[in-house]
């Protein structure tokens, strides 16, 4: 059974810091690549960043929307990822939800995950909310 738990998000200032979680379960960082998604409200879902392990030292993708802002990373066993989100912006206001995903796991700069990728587990969503 996958399972993915996402860390409590949380309210933050515009232009401050904040460090998400998400520890995987019930597969190893080797079937699937992880993935950071977010929707915000009355706008749908998009993908911010993606990190592929599996035949890679760890292979980072980025939206234009959080490139140069957010980092994503992996502890050393691979199933926990975090995602680093600095400078945000009130426009970052969304839920936040990591995702196992399969395929080439790669998304387009708009955020959009590129043909041939899919998600395949969800983890339940972490709100974060921005302020100005």
């Amino acid at each position: 059974q996958v399972h993915l738990a996402e860390s409590e998000g949380g309210s933050v200032q515009s232009g401050g810091s904040l460090r998400l979680s998400c520890t995987a379960s019930g597969y190893t960082y080797t079937e699937y690549c992880m993935g950071w998604f977010r929707q915000a409200p009355g706008k749908e879902r998009e993908g911010i960043a993606t990190l592929d392990s599996r035949a890679h030292s760890g292979r980072a993708n980025y939206a234009d929307s959080v490139l140069g802002r957010f980092t994503v990373s992996r502890d050393k066993s691979g199933n926990t990822v975090y995602l680093q989100m600095t400078s945000l912006k009130a426009e970052d206001t969304a839920m936040y939800y990591c995702a196992a995903v399969s395929g080439f796991c790669l998304l387009t700069r708009a955020g959009s995950l590129l043909s041939g990728s899919k998600v395949e587990y969800w983890g339940q969503g972490t709100q974060v909310t921005v302020s100005s």
